[in-house]
């Protein structure tokens, strides 16, 4: 099992080179200069040359490429060039609202998600069943821009007053005061990889309310995600119910299925234990794979609910040709999916010990 997660841990620098390659060449490929967008009607030939030299942009791509990935493996992301603050801090203060959001979606849909193909597998062909599929296959056809914007007119607008009303936007309610962990435990001056992850816990509200015992706006905060999260995991809790259902059919179709319930033992037992835990290995992989799906939607739906997570902060960083920006997201994004996968990948030889993993 070591030498298997050792073997795909370096096969991930490859990977990682690639994506860096193909995004570095690909955001130079699109038209535009970076210096007559920041600028505008500024932006005289002698400017633009200074621009250019001060971030590097006037020489080739591949001497540009080289010098990139040589401050990326001494961990510097770069500057960004709209606003002149280092990368890290902007992902700092972005990714953790993307990290919360996917998180949040995630377990909602796979709780439903399992919940809702394991019902539909034990009452097969009911009405249970035909109701929950077309459920499910509803659930995949609905645009998460659609969704979000009818969640939010019926869960703020028409049920104004009542107590199932939500919060339509934000990541808090205005006025809601939370100090940044730095100033709470006194560490405003901690630099390098310690400052990096004291602001990625200040940043994740729900962790750092937690961290400092402010369960009010804990609950505030994860108020202000029900809404974002339900509209970007609907179509992935509906494709997890869908595998759960297929799967569990599947299994109960097996020997040893029929052999438990002929021993005697409770059918919930054999549907948990024995059918359940069988069907996991599919479930697993397409959880997996929705996770970078939620990655991806997440940017749809921090537009529609105004939440400043890396979804907007990539709009406006492609729109301004902010390079570093765009890259540093990109390269942590991938990096993300890369890991979650080989997490899926170990999971397999714990949720079924015929499968060895060498």
């Amino acid at each position: 099992m070591l030498r298997f997660v050792l073997r795909r841990l370096v096969l991930l620098m490859p990977v990682m080179m690639g994506i860096l390659l193909v995004t570095f060449t690909l955001l130079r490929l699109i038209p535009g200069d970076p210096c007559k967008v920041m600028l505008g009607e500024r932006a005289t030939e002698a400017k633009c040359a200074a621009f250019r030299e001060r971030f590097g942009l006037d020489d080739p791509i591949p001497v540009q490429f080289v010098r990139y990935v040589g401050s990326v493996l001494q961990g510097d992301l770069g500057t960004s060039i709209k606003t002149g603050r280092p990368v890290v801090e902007v992902v700092a203060e972005r990714l953790p609202m993307t990290l919360e959001l996917t998180l949040c979606a995630t377990l909602f849909a796979v709780s439903f998600g399992v919940l809702l193909g394991v019902i539909s597998a034990v009452k097969h062909n009911s009405l249970v069943d035909v109701g929950a599929m077309v459920l499910a296959n509803l659930g995949v056809s609905m645009p998460v821009f659609w969704l979000g914007l009818m969640l939010a007119y019926v869960f703020a607008l028409a049920l104004r007053g009542t107590p199932f009303q939500l919060p339509p936007s934000g990541r808090l309610t205005p006025g809601t005061d939370l100090p940044s962990l730095l100033k709470a435990w006194g560490l405003e001056d901690a630099q390098g990889v310690a400052r990096f992850a004291l602001l990625l816990l200040s940043n994740t509200v729900l962790l750092n309310a937690a961290l400092q015992g402010r369960w009010d706006v804990f609950l505030d905060a994860l108020r202000h995600l029900i809404l974002p999260a339900v509209a970007v995991g609907t179509i992935s809790l509906a494709v997890i119910a869908r595998m759960t259902r297929g799967a569990m059919l599947d299994v109960m179709a097996q020997e040893f299925v029929r052999t438990a319930r002929a021993k005697g033992l409770a059918e919930q037992w054999v549907v948990l234990r024995h059918v359940l835990r069988n069907a996991l290995v599919p479930v697993v992989t397409v959880v997996g794979l929705q996770v970078g799906s939620l990655l991806s939607g997440a940017v749809l739906t921090e537009t529609v609910f105004s939440l400043p997570g890396v979804g907007t902060q990539m709009v406006d960083a492609i729109i301004a040709r902010d390079y570093p920006v765009v890259q540093a997201f990109t390269l942590i994004i991938a990096l993300i999916f890369v890991v979650i996968n080989l997490i899926v990948d170990v999971s397999y030889a714990f949720l079924d010990p015929r499968i060895r993993l060498h």
